[in-house]
């Protein structure tokens, strides 16, 4: 299940993933953030939390002859009902490097994403920008 789990998130982010993080997300989903010392729970949340996330690391255009600075997975390692996935990216000048933790139900529905970054430096960027995203996202 986690297989296909995965595979919707991919299609989710390159927007071809028709009814978006609704589709993906289990109504009592808990989100774990690596700035937040609370689980925030529940699907409003978390798509509020993933949909800043899109806009704070989408990384920057790379000069040419730079490597590549723009989100992108690295890594993945499935394993039922888990999948851990590395990603990197730059913010500001800045590398920053984490992964993204999903667990799924039988209905293949996320119920646990975690995330974690590195370096330090990436988290105080990413607290900063995220906190600046969800106050103007507010309702």
């Amino acid at each position: 299940m986690i297989e296909e789990v995965v595979e919707r998130w991919h299609r989710h982010l390159r927007g071809e993933l028709p009814g978006g993080l609704d589709s993906l997300l289990d109504d009592d989903v808990v989100f774990y953030s690596p700035i937040v010392f609370t689980p925030q729970r529940g699907k409003a949340i978390t798509s509020l939390y993933l949909s800043a996330a899109s806009v704070a690391l989408p990384g920057e255009e790379s000069p040419s002859g730079e490597r590549e600075t723009r989100f992108r997975y690295t890594k993945q390692v499935l394993a039922d009902p888990h999948a851990v996935l590395e990603f990197e990216t730059s913010i500001e000048g800045m590398y920053v490097n984490g992964v993204d933790i999903i667990t799924c139900n039988e209905r293949g529905l996320i119920t646990e994403f975690r995330v974690m970054i590195r370096p330090l430096q990436a988290v105080n960027l990413v607290h900063r920008q995220m906190g600046e995203l969800l106050e103007k996202m507010k309702p």
